[in-house]
């Protein structure tokens, strides 16, 4: 499963990076974007209008519960307990991603079990497991499954437990026991390669609750957790030794480092894309011009 799916990633990084280098040409350096304005606090009264005759009735407030307008970036600060809505390549779930420059308040551990439950059982994760289910029987590894409609539906439960162990380890009990952040957030910063450098480095480099940089004890204990919890309780018996659950902890580390590399650009790809539809010209047939 881990060496497909990490191939599939590879062929998808390197087939975009001119898309990223593209982009980044076309960002002038030293430019950076300015800071948003800050959100408002719904419970703030209206400032007093220096104006206004002392004693004079001021306006009605707004009733309470009444939200007030907000940026794009102040609704994602106020809905950070429920994830963005991204998808990476438009399709799997990135809902724990964060774009550069955006600070979000620490998420409690029932918000971090929330999102971790909310990805894993996303619609698309149903057919995604079925892909490396059909992968996995295609090269009959796990060969103790067998093959046919039985060893596929062994490989399919296989493969899901795996990733559901693994990234609620991961992403959501070790960062609750320990007070880090599981979510990723993307430097969008400096050339590629140094960009590529950091996102690998999250694997042993994260945020706590607090926002201080910590060694990633969540991904390090948590993946071999998991990597212990499946090769000893439902893999096949000729797969239960040391050295495979060591294969298959390394192997999901690596995963991991790799998907925090597509994390960390797929915000370009997504700008670039969105910007190529916004510059398509209208459509003479469904939009003739007026006389």
């Amino acid at each position: 499963m881990i060496t497909h799916f990490g191939k599939l990633l590879a062929l998808l990084l390197i087939a975009f990076v001119p898309v990223v280098a593209q982009q980044q040409q076309q960002q002038p350096a030293g430019n950076s974007s300015p800071a948003p304005p800050p959100c408002p606090d719904k419970q703030s009264p209206p400032p007093k209008d220096p104006n206004q005759p002392a004693g004079a009735q001021q306006q009605q407030p707004q009733p309470v519960g009444t939200p007030s307008p907000a940026t794009p970036e102040c609704a994602d600060k106020q809905n950070s307990a429920l994830g963005s809505k991204d998808r990476l390549f438009y399709a799997l779930p990135n809902f724990l991603t964060v774009e550069s420059g955006t600070q979000l308040p620490p998420l409690t551990a029932g918000q971090k079990f929330k999102l971790q439950a909310r990805s894993q059982f996303d619609y698309m994760e149903i057919p995604w497991y079925g892909i490396l289910a059909g992968l996995s029987q295609a090269r009959n590894t796990s060969s103790g499954y067998g093959q046919g409609a039985q060893g596929y539906g062994k490989r399919y439960a296989s493969e899901w437990a795996d990733g559901s162990i693994e990234n609620f380890m991961v992403a959501a009990v070790y960062p609750s026991l320990l007070h880090q952040d599981p979510r990723f957030y993307q430097s969008g910063k400096g050339s590629f390669w140094h960009r590529l450098a950091y996102a690998a480095s999250r694997i042993v480099v994260t945020r706590t609750d607090s926002g201080r940089t910590v060694f990633n004890a969540s991904e390090i204990f948590g993946s071999v957790t998991a990597a212990a919890i499946s090769t000893y309780s439902y893999h096949p018996r000729d797969e239960r030794t040391v050295g495979n659950t060591a294969k298959v902890w390394v192997t999901q580390m690596g995963l991991d480092a790799f998907t925090y590399n597509i994390k960390e650009f797929w915000p370009d790809i997504h700008r670039h894309f969105a910007r190529k539809k916004q510059q398509t010209p209208a459509d003479p047939a469904t939009n003739p011009p007026t006389k």
